[in-house]
């Protein structure tokens, strides 16, 4: 029987790749690791927990309703960063401005995170997959003061890890340094995550599209072409068209279409005209991992990591996936 590397052993081994190390970026993705245990264990039981599962009774500065787990799970992840000492402040898809923390030892912090702590919570009561999402950057404001609104404001290109968390019918662990992307399943008999997708690689193409169609009428013209002119017909070389499938977790989608190739797409609409999906959240760590991946993440028009952003909560088009696919339906955008 093969070693099982665990993601503590790999983290370990790889410390020597990342740029300016004296071991905090390490610390940090440890307690990511950490964290995210936690909270599997909270969506593995909320079915049975009364105060687990349904509304919070508020709403987020999207408007969108919180679910319980939405807030237990912010909860978690930030007081795991406030104990750590590598972070200096945070933003959260559930908090209306971003977190600087205050004690001197935070301080002290080389890093920010900015993260989605259970995205598709929606899915939540119904028992469908559900995620976590993450980013991280080295701080541009000045060692041993408070973090500042410009250490959250950084393109996606100044990010020195992303990843997400599964939580699916195993709970897997996904990120990237910059040094390609691994994969690593959390072995419940140990309590570890252990390495079981090393080196990702997402097909150059594949047989999968994911888009809510239900917002096909109010999208530009260029999508519903290729949604129904390409994606809905048999094209040359091929048995039969591509394949639907939009489970509603931006996370399980992407993850999906990660391994077997395929294309998700949440365009702006008349609805939504600066799109849904927000930047700093959700679509620079996930483009991040696409991209080392060998895969593609834009706006239809524009590289998602090259956008500066403006405010903590900004939404994006967004289109991801295997790099010809991406090309392609771009090429329908006028």
């Amino acid at each position: 029987m093969s070693k099982v590397t665990t993601l503590h052993e790999f983290i370990m081994d790889r410390q020597a790749e990342f740029q300016f190390s004296t071991g905090e970026l390490s610390r940090l993705l440890s307690d990511i690791a950490v964290a995210s245990k936690i909270v599997s264990k909270d969506v593995r039981r909320a079915g049975l927990l009364e105060n687990f599962l349904g509304a919070e009774g508020t709403t987020n500065i999207q408007g969108e309703e919180q679910q319980k787990l939405d807030v237990i799970a912010d909860n978690q992840f930030i007081n795991m960063f406030q104990s750590g000492g590598e972070v200096c402040g945070i933003a959260s898809e559930e908090n209306d401005n971003f977190m600087p923390f205050k004690s001197e030892f935070s301080k002290k912090g080389k890093y920010v995170v900015l993260f989605d702590p259970l995205d598709g919570s929606s899915n939540i009561d119904v028992n469908v997959s559900i995620g976590t999402i993450f980013s991280i950057y080295r701080r541009v404001s000045e060692v041993g003061t408070e973090a500042t609104l410009e250490d959250m404001l950084q393109a996606g290109t100044e990010q020195v890890a992303a990843g997400y968390v599964l939580y699916g019918s195993s709970t897997m662990l996904v990120y990237t340094t910059g040094k390609g992307v691994n994969g690593f399943t959390l072995d419940p008999s140990i309590g570890e995550f252990c390495l079981s997708h090393p080196q990702m690689k997402t097909p150059d193409t594949g047989r999968i599209y994911a888009m809510n169609e239900g917002n096909i009428n109010i999208c530009e013209s260029g999508i519903k072409e290729y949604i129904e002119t390409y994606c809905q017909q048999t094209q040359p070389g091929h048995e039969r068209p591509y394949s639907g499938r939009y489970i509603g977790s931006l996370v399980a989608d992407f993850h999906r279409n990660l391994i077997k190739g395929g294309i998700y797409i949440y365009p702006d609409t008349t609805v939504d005209p600066e799109g849904k999906l927000r930047l700093l959240y959700e679509c620079n760590p996930l483009a991040f991992i696409v991209e080392q991946a060998g895969g593609l993440a834009t706006t239809g028009r524009k590289r998602i990591m090259e956008i500066k952003p403006e405010r903590l909560h900004q939404r994006v088009p967004y289109f991801i996936g295997s790099k010809t696919m991406v090309e392609h339906a771009m090429g329908f955008l006028k």
